[in-house]
């Protein structure tokens, strides 16, 4: 784990925003995040607005920061997903021993790791959004407005989803921040993306072919058309995330998605990437130069069962120790690994696909017809949820250039069992462990609504990788799917089951100090101890042996 600068951009645009974006996080000091947010708002660049107004350089700048830090460059990424939700998603597991094998990844939290979502979320997300609306933009430039929100969205989406209950409706409002519940936070979610979704197709139609925002654009180059098309894709999966609490407005916001003229993302060409402005994939940097990542266990064991076409192009042969060479196999969560590089030879991403440059998905096409092929399931459209199944799987083939050849009409192939060579059964703890799941892949018309979600939620769990490990954890503890393997060791001290697994992260130690009369609501909100076993809001499984979507 090493620190870098976050801010690695070549062109003339970039360079300049790199003064003004140094300013707004080199400012900032982290005592109670929320508490000091109003720091944010000072400029002491000596550059003028006058400056920057040809071509909404004044507000324009601001917005590649913004988009590449939902993930961050290497040092944020592996503090704020690789190191939390990428593991307790099933997709990645560090070979490095940190803190002596007690860590995120055994469910000792550390603070100084977790609080690190806070610091960029708050300042270098929320907080230049805050700065975009007091310079004007919301009436002055709706459009670029419109793109603020939705990246605002998108970012504190995670905090909550992370968390429960977080501060969001009075952020920077007063020396203390209160929290907001997390229904009210996913409301005003909904509320601000119908102003993104207005906002974006009035401007189209009134400006057809104009791209204002393509000098800044990070993920669609300027295509307003594209943006629009994730914002409905957003509101559904956020829609889906709270149907087993509010099953009435999570069928109303995924039909308000699915009928808006705009449409969703349904094909590659759509998919929702950061790159560009000199930007490099953190997961390429992670594994390649510090060694700090290995695929999880969970993921080589679905796509050795299912002997997945995509398997080649997603990850890596492991090549060590000798009896696992030319295999793919990946650690198991919470092993205690021993000193680098005695875990280094398993399993990696791909990276001539998960390349230096590749982009870092937010959202991808296959995602969405999973989405799709739920709603159809839960009966609230009249489109075949078979049929949406299968075109996420196919989508998912092409997005990896395979094809699915039978697949689709496999019936009977599951996850594989796991067995880790350096610990070996008579050692203890032992990594090794039966395969949890007897989901198949083709879709069954016979069987079960439960047991077809399963089917759905699986197939988008491996279709996500490499990327998507925030929301898949999210997904997870939803619906209690894909079945993952427990964690080999659990080092919370009794506060996370290792049955039901992680459930949310625990509110940064800086709250407590800077925010206290904030942070107490928030527990409060919460319903039970600021601990990673308590639930939040959407919860409604919390890890139960047998989960219930229906």
């Amino acid at each position: 784990m090493k620190k870098i600068n976050f801010l690695r951009y070549n062109s003339t645009i970039i360079r300049t925003f790199c003064k003004c974006a140094l300013v707004v996080v080199g400012l900032f000091v982290l005592s109670g995040c929320t508490k000091n947010f109003q720091n944010m708002n000072t400029n002491n660049t000596g550059i003028l607005d006058s400056q920057l107004i040809p071509n909404h350089n004044s507000i324009g700048l601001y917005y590649p920061g913004m988009q590449q830090n939902i993930f961050g460059e290497e040092n944020d990424y592996q503090l704020i997903q690789n190191l939390n939700s990428d593991c307790y998603a099933g997709y990645y597991m560090s070979p490095n021993p940190f803190r002596g094998n007690i860590n995120n990844q055994d469910y000792s939290l550390v603070d100084g790791w977790n609080s690190d979502i806070y610091t960029v979320y708050y300042t270098r997300i929320m907080g230049v959004v805050q700065t975009i609306e007091k310079k004007g933009t919301r009436t002055s430039t709706p459009d670029f407005w419109a793109i603020a929100l939705m990246l605002q969205v998108q970012a504190m989406s995670r905090v909550t989803d992370y968390y429960g209950p977080i501060p969001y409706s009075k952020v920077g409002q007063g020396a203390t921040t209160p929290y907001d519940s997390q229904q009210s936070v996913y409301n005003q979610f909904f509320t601000q993306l119908d102003t993104v979704v207005t906002t974006l197709e009035a401007y189209t139609k009134a400006n057809p072919g104009a791209e204002p925002f393509a000098n800044f654009d990070m993920i669609y180059a300027g295509n307003y058309t594209e943006w629009i098309k994730y914002a409905n894709s957003l509101r559904l999966r956020l829609a889906m995330h709270i149907v087993n609490i509010d099953p009435i407005t999570a069928k109303a916001q995924a039909l308000k998605a699915i009928n808006d003229p705009g449409g969703l993302i349904t094909v590659n060409t759509d998919n929702a990437g950061i790159t560009g402005f000199g930007y490099h994939n953190p997961i390429w940097l992670i594994g390649t130069s510090w060694t700090d990542l290995a695929v999880n266990a969970s993921l080589t064991s679905y796509l050795n069962g299912y002997k997945d076409p995509r398997e080649s192009q997603m990850i890596s042969p492991a090549t060590s120790p000798s009896s696992i060479a030319g295999q793919y196999v990946g650690i198991r969560s919470g092993t205690p690994v021993s000193a680098k590089p005695g875990y280094n030879g398993y399993s990696l991403p791909n990276f001539n696909n998960t390349a230096q440059y590749t982009p870092m998905y937010l959202m991808v096409a296959s995602e969405v017809w999973f989405l799709k092929a739920e709603a159809a399931l839960r009966g609230w459209t009249t489109e075949s949820a078979q049929t949406d199944y299968e075109t996420g799987i196919n989508t998912s083939m092409s997005q990896w250039g395979v094809s699915a050849g039978s697949y689709l009409t496999d019936n009977t192939s599951t996850e594989a069992d796991y067995v880790d060579p350096q610990t070996p059964s008579t050692t203890a703890p032992n990594a090794s462990i039966k395969a949890v799941s007897t989901i198949t892949i083709a879709w069954d018309a016979a069987a079960t609504p439960e047991k077809n979600l399963e089917r759905i939620i699986t197939q988008k769990w491996i279709a996500m990788f490499p990327t998507g490990g925030w929301e898949a954890w999210t997904e997870y503890r939803r619906t209690g799917y894909p079945r993952l393997f427990p964690v080999v060791v659990n080092n919370s001290g009794g506060d996370i089951s290792t049955d039901l697994q992680i459930r949310r992260i625990q509110y940064p130690s800086t709250e407590y100090t800077g925010n206290a009369a904030g942070v107490a609501q928030g527990v409060q909100l919460l319903g039970g101890p600021d601990k990673g076993g308590t639930p939040v809001w959407w919860d409604t499984n919390k890890g139960q042996a047998t989960p219930k979507n229906f």
